[in-house]
């Protein structure tokens, strides 16, 4: 695929990104839930696998598992993030964000539009995954499948887990320590960042393999130290304060690990 054609497929994904996010920006708007963008961030990047898979110009093998992957990936995100927002209050982060801006909705918009920038950075691992042209039973398309499905695995078992303490009107104002929980205060986000590996495997060898690792790169940025960990851990301080700060002195932030005594 030459590099126009590419800049080409970016650009619609692009389009289409921030058509949804203008549509996502304005429902918010009207519930007063910005969690939506989640959901929208989600459901634009299995788009972008579908789209990518079906577009690329690698063997079959290399398009459909990019566009399974990531598409079921995604769907299962989306609907987990959907869940809750039916369901919950608006997240404390975005609450807080709209306290902090004192629900400027043109600082809303901005935010909702810099999701497009994120979907277009995490979705050029599903597009350089596409281009792959090694064709049938290679060692690297079992172990991206393999590895996708310990990632999806331990992602939804951790989801499933602070689901169900959260469920439990008993351990309001408490933190949850059940399951891999015990060992990394953000399990959903490791095995959520461990997932981008696949698409890098499926890429292997091909021309343009090396960009597929914008995917891990950028997840661990956002997720340490940009949207992910700093927001979460200043809500939970803010929530539950002596029992979180207990909790991040025993355990891992990151990648699971065995709890240390305090």
């Amino acid at each position: 695929m030459t590099t126009d054609h590419m800049l080409a497929d970016l650009s619609l994904v692009a389009a289409f990104t921030s058509v949804v996010m203008i549509a996502t920006w304005a429902w918010q708007k009207h519930t007063r839930n910005a969690g939506y963008v989640d959901i929208a961030w989600a459901a634009c990047l299995a788009f972008a696998a579908l789209y990518y898979g079906a577009t690329g110009e690698g063997s079959i093998v290399a398009r459909m598992l990019t566009a399974l992957l990531g598409a079921v990936w995604a769907f299962r995100l989306a609907n987990h993030l959907l869940a809750r927002v039916l369901h919950e209050n608006e997240d404390g982060r975005y609450a807080f964000l709209r306290s902090h801006w004192k629900d400027n909705q043109l600082k809303f918009f901005l935010f909702f539009q810099g999701q497009t920038l994120l979907v277009l950075l995490f979705s050029v691992p599903f597009l350089v995954a596409a281009q792959n042209p090694a064709d049938g039973f290679q060692w690297f398309y079992v172990a991206a499948f393999a590895l996708w499905v310990i990632a999806l695995g331990g992602e939804s078992v951790a989801d499933r887990q602070l689901a169900d303490f959260r469920n439990n009107p008993k351990n309001r104002g408490t933190t949850c320590r059940a399951g891999l929980w015990r060992y990394s205060r953000h399990p959903n986000y490791f095995f959520e960042w461990l997932h981008w590996f696949s698409y890098c495997l499926i890429a292997f060898g091909s021309a343009w393999g090396w960009f597929s690792l914008i995917g891990p790169a950028v997840m661990l940025v956002t997720l340490c130290w940009v949207t992910g960990i700093p927001f979460v851990e200043a809500q939970s301080l803010r929530s539950r304060g002596d029992d979180y700060r207990r909790y991040q002195q025993s355990t891992s932030a990151f990648v699971p690990w065995f709890p240390k005594k305090i």
